[in-house]
């Protein structure tokens, strides 16, 4: 094995302790990289991607977001749990990146954010410290921005399963639902307030929004099959980062239909792994 794994304990301005894995590579080739998960989804996920890139001397970060998996997850503890969805972001995320700086402090740290993780990045307080952001089929949860039968499902989603569920578990119960996570009832509630809303989480912009003070260069992935990230709603999110050098790519490869959550699976090794090795190094994306 080319790297060491471990289990870390990420400390946060909020107090309390995210759980995270380190990947550190035996031989470094100078690049960090952290990953942002989407909502509800385990760091876990992301460890093939991970090891893939410390196999290639990255220094690399997963974490759980603060009431997920291990990261304060259990029903108890999502009782107690009063924090929001941008808190994820000012919070959680902030902590991970300034985790990975002081663990790899003098090489170039890239943001791979999958989802909710994208959305996230305009909240983050430490977003000088990102030398570069890939966002992965991060989108707007505007209900009208989905497609067909999805938008009816969204709509459901922010009309009905979130306010009806809640109330009676006093968090978010998507792991009953068979959906994804259970979640914080806090930030269920800020995540339904914003997808009932064509300006998303804009229409309750303030002064901790940084969404026009990222500066760095931007790519934006959408790809074919993906019913929870349609272009169009990967479109919107990405025009929201007005300051940051953003492209957007819309992966369209005879045969290969990643869906929402095929990136991040091991088949994709030979071709999306390598394109973002490509650009994250080169800053050259080799597709589309």
């Amino acid at each position: 094995m080319s790297y060491r794994e471990e289990m870390v304990k990420i400390p946060t301005r909020a107090g309390h302790i995210l759980t995270g894995t380190l990947f550190t590579p035996l031989h470094p080739e100078g690049q960090s990289l952290l990953i942002s998960s989407a909502a509800g989804m385990l760091r876990r996920f992301y460890h093939a991607f991970a090891k893939h890139f410390a196999s290639n001397g990255f220094t690399v970060l997963t974490f759980d977001y603060w009431g997920i998996g291990d990261s304060g997850g259990s029903p108890d503890a999502l009782k107690k749990n009063r924090y929001n969805l941008a808190h994820w972001g000012s919070n959680d995320q902030a902590a991970a990146v300034s985790f990975l700086k002081a663990s790899a402090p003098d090489v170039p740290l890239s943001l791979v954010t999958h989802s909710i993780g994208g959305q996230i990045c305009g909240f983050n307080p430490e977003h000088p410290r990102i030398d570069r952001i890939l966002m992965v089929a991060s989108q707007t949860g505007y209900w009208r921005l989905f497609d067909g039968w999805h938008k009816y499902k969204m709509w459901f989603f922010w009309n009905a399963m979130i306010p009806w569920t809640t109330p009676f578990f006093n968090y978010f119960p998507a792991g009953r639902l068979g959906l994804f996570e259970n979640l914080p009832r806090e930030m269920a509630y800020q995540w339904k307030r914003w997808g009932k809303r064509a300006e998303y989480m804009m229409a309750f912009r303030d002064s901790d929004y940084f969404f026009d003070q990222l500066r760095m260069p931007i790519l934006s992935l959408s790809f074919q099959g993906d019913t929870l990230a349609p272009p169009k709603s990967v479109d919107w999110l990405a025009l929201q980062y007005t300051t940051a050098d953003v492209r957007r790519v819309h992966y369209t490869v005879e045969g290969d239909i990643p869906g929402h959550f095929g990136y991040f699976r091991p088949r994709s090794e030979k071709t999306l792994w390598s394109y973002t090795h490509q650009w994250i190094t080169e800053g050259v994306w080799a597709k589309q």
